[in-house]
């Protein structure tokens, strides 16, 4: 009854989330993502205030530098993860919503273990947009860049984060 009550709430926020719009003109995106965070309290909305919509999932910018681990708590303790961009249309949300807060960077949740990139949400590491790429071994940690696509960097450092979280988690 649980997978059933689930699967129909699921299904009704599929058919709530905005579908994508065709390629537009930075500007004109970041233009029309305004207007819908405006929009969004009118429409049915299961993201919690203050996290935008986008696909199946909620998202927020936490404008507090920290280190990747403890952004990663940090949104742990929000319900979620650091988020993961898993297609060329969710990275560009994410650049966007990092742009309209004034910030040029901010820590994914991409990392590498023993030479291997993963998301820490466990989303499969199939969708790259490198601009540049250090050591895996001394820069561990992936961050967004607003103007290119991410590049990774040592874990300590401290930069904004976006975390993510599925709307219908326990």
């Amino acid at each position: 009854m649980k997978t059933l009550l689930v699967l129909s709430l699921l299904l009704c926020a599929s058919f709530a989330a905005p579908a994508e719009d065709k390629e537009k003109a930075p500007d004109a995106a970041v233009e029309a993502l305004k207007e819908e965070m405006v929009a969004v309290p009118a429409r049915l909305s299961f993201c919690p205030s203050g996290w935008f919509n986008h696909g199946s999932r909620c998202f927020t910018l936490i404008n507090t530098p920290m280190n990747w681990y403890s952004a990663e708590d940090h949104c742990n303790g929000l319900g979620g993860h650091l988020a993961s961009a898993t297609k060329p249309g969710e990275y560009s949300f994410l650049q966007q919503i990092t742009k309209l807060t004034g910030q040029s960077t901010a820590w994914l949740g991409g990392f590498s273990l023993q030479g291997r990139w993963m998301w820490i949400d466990r989303e499969g590491f199939y969708y790259t947009n490198w601009y540049a790429q250090s050591s895996s071994s001394s820069s561990p940690c992936v961050y967004l860049r607003t103007s290119h696509g991410w590049s990774n960097t040592n874990c300590g450092s401290a930069l904004r984060f976006i975390c993510s979280k599925n709307p219908f988690s326990c």
